[in-house]
């Protein structure tokens, strides 16, 4: 299975469940591994036929700063969606990381993976 793989995808946005969280922008860090066959780009060398990371990457940073969301289980699931439904991601792998959520360590983060129903 070949894959594209983004990692780190910083985005700035309302995040959280507490009422102070929902007046500031706090950091989550998105990982993401995404199924894609990649033979027919690598073989012509043809971006056409690539999953574009750029373009991913900022829709994925539209998505998630549309509106405040509490629950990063909220953020990995509308990821997900997002990937199958708009760039026709057939298996994908999101982790989605938020430093600092919990005093006594260092991150928290939440992972999923989703594929799409045949």
């Amino acid at each position: 299975m070949d894959k594209v793989l983004i990692k780190q995808l910083k985005v700035d946005t309302v995040i959280g469940v507490y009422d102070w969280e929902k007046q500031i922008n706090q950091s989550l860090y998105l990982d993401l591994e995404m199924q894609w066959n990649i033979a027919q780009a690598a073989q012509n060398d043809d971006y056409k036929h690539a999953l574009c990371y750029e373009t991913v990457s900022n829709r994925l940073i539209e998505l998630i700063t549309e509106k405040p969301i509490e629950l990063i289980e909220t953020v990995a699931q509308l990821v997900a969606d997002c990937l199958m439904s708009e760039f026709n991601v057939p298996w994908v792998k999101v982790t989605v990381n938020k430093p600092g959520a919990v005093k006594a360590c260092q991150n928290v983060a939440v992972e999923i993976t989703r594929q799409q129903q045949d």
